[in-house]
């Protein structure tokens, strides 16, 4: 950011200061006593110093930095041999295992280049992606449990900005992101924790009258698309979204941002077809126009018309990756939507657009045991948006009676999101 002002800079500074409290306080709402660790890559350096500044002075007892560099990721697809690429050390979710038992909160700094895995083998790429979910799925279990505080932020890294911003020079792209960043995130309010505080209030509201409603079905329906998928719900399911609550009764917020509600599907009673309204990154390679129908719960037709060899590749993970773990509402006026941007990043993308996920199904989205309930289970949970600004969403009843839930990509339910 070499061409910015001294004033422009120290605003900025002043933001990244002020996102680091966020992320302290209301992401993982860091407990005085408590310890975390900070996940990040190499260029988060000065976010993750901020952070720690921050944890300190909320009282933490330890914080550890660690940071990673997703190019030797890419390294090791291409020149490893078959028998490095299957293995894992055994200590590597030991390690984990053994934080979470010690008390520590997981912050992770998300930023990544989107084409770093672009043109890699993807055979070596599914058989490493499968290898590490099976080894760490012990601690993905605890963290979905929410036997430990923990929360996803983001930070700006140069190659993922030039991918959202191609238009910009570099030296522009990187703040641009930035920008974004802190909107999506409500981290250029004048009061974030208040501005959270209040959306939490107001989400809160809409997911807590959905498990009131006790819906058997959703059925989106595009009058401008292709979309026409009922979406069965799993028996007992329950709405989450906005926040949760750990074990310890500690109140978090999983992802900065978010803006999403979210449950269960029953793995068996998915019909229709979904046709994908944004484009998908799936290791490293942009998957677009996707198009499927279930039947019964499960993909028996899927194409795409750019990199649709990559999706039936990852349909192809598990028997669980066919079918649904999850089914999102978003308004298609949330803040990330408002940017007119594709992050090409989960974190963000999910939250600017109604969306399914294929794969696992989260444990806390059930009030009794998940598969008899009709969860699902998979090694995977991938997450594509299939909203649009002319969606429409109905809550169906076990009757066939019908509840307006979305018109035209908008909340269509009364006073509870004012």
């Amino acid at each position: 950011m070499n061409n910015m002002t001294a004033q422009t800079s120290a605003d900025f500074q002043t933001l990244l200061a002020g996102y680091a409290e966020l992320l302290v306080r209301v992401g993982i709402n860091l407990q005085p006593g408590g310890k975390l660790l900070v996940n990040a890559p190499l260029e988060a350096t000065e976010l993750a110093r901020l952070v720690a500044r921050s944890a300190y002075r909320a009282g933490a007892e330890s914080v550890v930095v660690r940071y990673h560099d997703e190019y030797l990721s890419r390294l090791r697809i291409d020149e490893a041999s078959d028998a490095a690429i299957g293995y894992l050390p055994g200590w590597l979710a030991d390690e984990s295992l053994r934080m979470i038992e010690d008390g520590y909160s997981f912050l992770s700094l998300d930023g990544s280049d989107p084409s770093v895995m672009a043109g890699a083998d993807p055979e070596r790429q599914a058989i490493s992606a499968k290898l590490r979910a099976q080894a760490m799925r012990s601690v993905s279990q605890k963290m979905m449990g929410f036997e430990v505080a923990w929360s996803i932020g983001a930070v700006s890294i140069p190659a993922w900005a030039a991918r959202v911003y191609p238009e910009l020079a570099p030296d522009a792209a990187l703040p641009a992101l930035w920008r974004d960043i802190f909107k999506v995130t409500r981290a250029d309010a004048p009061d974030p924790v208040a501005a959270w505080q209040a959306h939490i209030a107001r989400l809160g509201r809409v997911r807590d009258w959905l498990n009131t409603r006790h819906f058997h079905s959703l059925h989106f329906s595009d009058p401008e698309g292709e979309t026409d998928l009922t979406v069965g719900l799993a028996d007992g399911h329950v709405w989450a979204g906005v926040e949760d609550t750990t074990a310890g009764g500690v109140r978090i917020v999983p992802n900065l941002p978010t803006d999403e509600v979210f449950t269960a599907p029953h793995r068996d009673r998915v019909d229709g077809v979904a046709v994908a309204s944004k484009p998908l990154l799936v290791r490293g390679e942009i998957v677009e126009g996707i198009r499927v129908r279930f039947v019964g719960g499960k993909v028996v037709e899927a194409s795409a018309s750019k990199g649709e060899a990559t999706f039936l590749k990852l349909l192809d993970t598990d028997e669980g990756a066919r079918r649904l773990g999850e089914v999102a509402l978003v308004a298609a006026s949330a803040p990330v939507a408002q940017t007119g941007r594709l992050f090409y990043n989960t974190l963000f993308d999910e939250n600017a657009a109604s969306h399914i996920a294929l794969g696992r199904a989260y444990e806390f989205t059930f009030s009794a045991d998940k598969a008899a309930s009709g969860g699902n289970d998979s090694l995977i949970h991938v997450d594509w948006m299939i909203g649009t600004p002319s969606m429409n969403v109905d809550g169906l009843h076990e009757d066939g009676s019908r509840v307006a839930l979305m018109r035209g990509g908008e909340w269509a339910v009364e006073d509870l999101t004012t």
